[in-house]
């Protein structure tokens, strides 16, 4: 089967641990001919820049193209718009079984659904990954790219769409909201990670413990993204101070913006329990996903969540629905300091919360978030 992802607004990078890395991983692991069509960006550390466009087969097998977008009145339009025309072309030519469209935005939404209109035993997913915490905030974007632009193209293209797919039911809510798709042109369709063996998670913990001095009877939290004020880095930090055992280590990996440096450095500066590890790429991130004891995500929604889980770690998190939906004993839940610093007394006075917590996340992982369940959902 050939199967072709269409990321066009995902800035494909080689190496990160996001869907549209894993998912087409996991197909090529599978046995299937893939092709990931990408505009013209990808991360360097936490920046985005442009690169040009190009043609190659990665390491996993998964053929990946770069392509421009369209030049429409000018460079910021253009990347509203995403248009490219040479994308009809190479659908065309390659003939997938399944098309996966990333993101619920852009001109070629039109083109994958002409193709699937052409080609009725063609599959096509358009997935969301937007809400109304990371999409149309402000009211021009609103009115104009959403509530106009895409969707006048999915009002045209919804009849030759098989589902569209939302990653959390706060994306729901926005296609429901914003579109007014119906619950039956609508299927949740999770985040996912590869599963990380128990023995490999042991490894882990030892080479992340040998690496910073850390000793066995340590509790490793770990808290990761691009670390801007709605993470609640500094909450965060602020309740770990609180809890002054020495047990306790917070690693924090990932970037800080530089309105935050002022703020955030002078706080880990502060206790010798804190690490900042700075941007770490997919495979060592998720190294020390696996080798922490807690994953702590207070703030807004991260895809390294479910990398997290899907390693065996137990998470804290904000309770947002989507989380509520599946997550239930392998999590804390926690809306503001008094809950962190409840989560920090409550693992020192009990040592087997957080083992028997690790096993929910285990389950919670190969029932609903193992990228092997989840990409053959696509093949029926």
């Amino acid at each position: 089967m050939k199967i072709l992802h269409i990321c066009l607004a995902a800035h494909y990078t080689e190496g990160m641990a996001y869907q549209d890395n894993q998912l087409p991983d996991q197909n090529a692991k599978d046995g299937h001919e893939v092709v990931v069509v990408s505009d013209c960006f990808k991360y360097d550390g936490s920046r985005l820049i442009e690169v040009q466009e190009e043609d190659k087969v990665l390491p996993s097998g998964v053929r990946l193209i770069r392509l421009q977008y369209d030049r429409v009145i000018n460079k910021y339009i253009s990347s509203k718009v995403r248009k490219v025309k040479k994308l009809k072309c190479i659908i065309s030519n390659e003939k997938p079984q399944v098309i996966v469209f990333h993101g619920v935005a852009g001109w070629e939404m039109l083109t994958s659904a002409k193709y699937k209109e052409n080609h009725a035993n063609v599959k096509l997913y358009i997935d969301s990954h937007e809400d109304f915490h990371n999409s149309g905030r402000f009211w021009v974007s609103r009115l104009i790219q959403y509530r106009l632009f895409n969707r006048l193209i999915v009002n045209r293209i919804k009849r030759n769409v098989d589902k569209f797919l939302y990653i959390t039911y706060e994306s729901k809510n926005f296609l429901s909201h914003m579109y007014g798709l119906r619950e039956d042109e609508m299927e949740f369709y999770p985040l996912g990670g590869f599963i990380v063996d128990r023995y490999v998670k042991t490894q882990c913990a030892s080479s992340i413990r040998a690496r910073h001095n850390f000793l066995d009877s340590d509790i490793l939290i770990i808290h990761t993204g691009k670390l801007d004020e709605p993470k609640k880095t500094r909450e965060l930090i602020l309740a770990f101070m609180k809890v002054e055992s020495q047990r306790l280590k917070l690693l924090i990996i990932g970037s800080i913006p530089k309105e935050r440096e002022q703020i955030l450095f002078p706080l880990i500066e502060r206790d010798k329990r804190i690490l900042f590890l700075g941007w770490k790429r997919g495979e060592e991130l998720r190294e020390y996903l696996a080798g922490a004891d807690l994953y702590f995500q207070p703030g807004t929604q991260s895809a390294t969540m479910q990398n997290a889980v899907c390693s065996g770690t137990p998470v804290a998190l904000y309770p947002y629905p989507s989380h509520t939906f599946y997550q239930q004993d392998n999590v804390f839940y926690v809306k503001d300091i008094a809950d962190y610093i409840g989560v920090f007394e409550r693992i020192l006075q009990d040592d087997t919360l957080l083992p028997k917590m690790s096993e929910a996340s285990y389950k919670i992982a190969f029932e609903q978030l193992d990228y092997k369940v989840l990409a053959a959902r696509l093949y029926v």
